[in-house]
């Protein structure tokens, strides 16, 4: 039966643990400390005026929040980090708005995943920090994340992911974070490549431990203490009397960030989860397959973590309009364009903020909107994953291809990718459509990665089971604060 983490395992890796992060002064943060940094001690806040936002410091720990002042160096904390789409751009009325993962160490969200899977085996003594190695499984972002916490953590990474992936990823996970890196065969859909890689670790090197973010319950409980509650304080900062939360789109991914919308439904019934996908594999819409560039969401399986109850809509984005608006948002010409049509230079100047599947999931917010026939009343949120400072190769790649960007150009991608997008390639789900997309998890979990069959109908019929994995936080901060006061450091 699937249970919460709520006890130690195993003291002497627990001691083991204490003693390491004693001798490096590394202090852990609480889920609370991470959801409301104003209640992070203040001599933590005096230090980071010091430490840069992607400085290999275990004090950037206390930075895995959405409330980062947005500043590379010496920042501290403010309101939520959020970007809103004018509706001059989105072709809607109704009001688009992202959360920002820049402002994160990393320049992506996924730390925060990673911290909520990591953490909870330090402080029960599952992970010894001075024998096991953390394996991160991903298509990206997440072992981007999961190396940076290992190594402000006193111990050693390593990173599994595609090899068609950014060069800007291999390149920081090699240099800075100095992991061991692999490079399993294919793009961003070939996540199967990547869990035949886990099984070989898994067999032969027992001083790995597997931190796999599609099956790791850290991973959306991070999301759901986290994630939702920094939507619904933006949603509270800018609704009217008449306004409504109507919507919240995440990509599928690792099922991971979809869990902050479990949360918004339970305070907002009336909102309606959609999960986005690439149309070139479009696993959930129609039992699809494939490759596709929309880097960092995972597919061709559906997460053990996915609560497939909760998910009210599919939608499927072309890649080839997420890489024309990539262009769009990117190149000077693009911005000439957009300035010229009444775009305000304060949010173009802000527009790199959203990195690829940022962009995928505005467009999915717009073709929701379109289908749900929503008003100027109603709110869409999403997230900004990463920016595109994580893509720049990408522009070089397809300046190559397609040539200079023109201002012509810029005019077709807007009318043809944003304002053209219509209610095509997506699906509203009943009962049993939710119960198909929950079945398909036999395949990659019960048949390939050897759960039990208990456990899935577990996920499925047991009323109370998401509840408790999501809330199992509450339990991990009790632990933090007897560990941190173990440690003689707070």
């Amino acid at each position: 039966m699937i249970k919460p983490i709520t006890q130690v395992t195993n003291e002497k890796a627990l001691k083991n643990a204490i003693e390491r992060f004693k001798q490096l002064g590394i202090i852990l943060p609480t889920f609370k400390q991470l959801r409301n940094p104003d209640l992070i001690p203040q001599k933590i806040k005096d230090q980071l005026k010091n430490i840069g936002l992607w400085d290999l410091n275990p004090l950037n720990l206390f930075r895995i929040t959405w409330k980062n002042e947005p500043k590379e160096i010496g920042g501290l904390y403010g309101d939520v980090n959020y970007l809103e789409i004018p509706r001059e751009l989105t072709g809607v009325n109704a009001r688009i708005v992202l959360l920002v993962g820049k402002y994160f160490p990393t320049g992506a969200h996924k730390v925060g995943a990673a911290y909520g899977c990591l953490v909870p085996q330090i402080v029960t003594g599952g992970f010894d920090p001075t024998f096991h190695k953390a394996v991160w499984p991903s298509t990206g972002n997440y072992c981007r994340g999961g190396a940076f916490d290992s190594k402000i953590m006193g111990t050693e990474s390593v990173a599994i992911l595609p090899e068609e992936m950014s060069k800007e990823r291999f390149e920081w996970l090699r240099d800075v974070i100095g992991s061991e890196v692999i490079a399993t065969h294919g793009c961003e859909s070939n996540v199967k490549e990547i869990y035949d890689k886990v099984w070989e670790i898994r067999k032969t090197r027992p001083e790995c431990v597997i931190f796999n973010q599609f099956d790791e319950f850290g991973n959306p409980a991070w999301h759901y203490n986290t994630t939702g509650p920094a939507i619904e304080e933006v949603f509270n900062k800018l609704k009217s009397e008449k306004s409504k939360l109507a919507g919240f789109v995440s990509a599928t991914g690792s099922a991971g960030t979809i869990a902050a919308g479990d949360y918004l439904k339970k305070q907002m019934t009336e909102l309606k989860i959609i999960a986005s996908e690439a149309l070139q594999c479009p696993t959930l819409l129609n039992n699809g397959f494939g490759g596709h560039r929309i880097e960092g969401i995972g597919d061709k399986h559906v997460p053990w973590i996915h609560n497939s109850k909760n998910t009210d809509m599919i939608t499927a984005i072309d890649d080839e309009d997420c890489m024309r608006i990539f262009r769009l948002f990117n190149e000077k010409e693009g911005q000439k364009y957009l300035l010229s049509i009444g775009i305000e230079k304060e949010f173009i100047d802000k527009i790199n903020l959203l990195g690829i599947s940022g962009i995928s999931n505005t467009l999915s917010a717009i073709k929701a909107a379109k289908y749900y026939e929503m008003t100027e009343e109603d709110f869409v949120f999403t997230l900004a994953t990463d920016s595109a400072d994580m893509y720049g190769s990408r522009l070089e790649e397809l300046e190559n291809e397609k040539g200079e960007y023109s201002v012509l150009q810029a005019a077709k991608d807007l009318e043809k990718c944003i304002f053209g997008q219509q209610v095509d390639h997506a699906k509203e789900l009943n009962y049993y459509d939710r119960k198909a997309i929950h079945n398909l998890k036999y395949f990659t979990w019960i048949e390939q990665q050897a759960k039990d069959l208990e456990d899935l109908n577990q996920l499925w019929y047991d009323r109370e089971i998401w509840d408790t994995m999501f809330n199992q936080v509450e339990r991990w901060d009790e632990l933090i604060e007897d560990f941190n006061k173990k440690t003689g450091l707070v």
